[in-house]
């Protein structure tokens, strides 16, 4: 079991910043991983042994996360989807 803050440092390392989807994540992992390959110049056994460990928690989490099955949970995930969209159709006032 992970830690909240083992979750929060494989965020860290990857530097994710706000809402982020699986494939994001992935995007930044092989960035990072290419970058910090020991074959690379700017290459660290170490740095990228954390990148690893990072992305394999993150993507843990995500593959395990449970969703609720619910109007809210699906209002949570897609804000704007629910509620009244009329504002969209109406005419602008001149």
């Amino acid at each position: 079991m992970v830690t909240y803050a083992e979750f929060e440092q494989a965020v860290e390392t990857l530097g994710l910043i706000g809402v982020e989807t699986k494939d994001d994540i992935k995007k930044r992992y092989l960035k990072l991983s290419r970058k910090y390959h020991p074959d690379m110049p700017d290459g660290s056994v170490e740095k990228f042994q954390e990148i690893n460990k990072a992305y394999k928690i993150l993507n843990a989490y995500i593959n395990n996360f449970k969703f609720r099955c619910t109007k809210e949970e699906f209002a949570n995930q897609h804000p704007f989807s629910l509620g009244d969209t009329e504002w969209l159709h109406k005419p602008k006032n001149t």
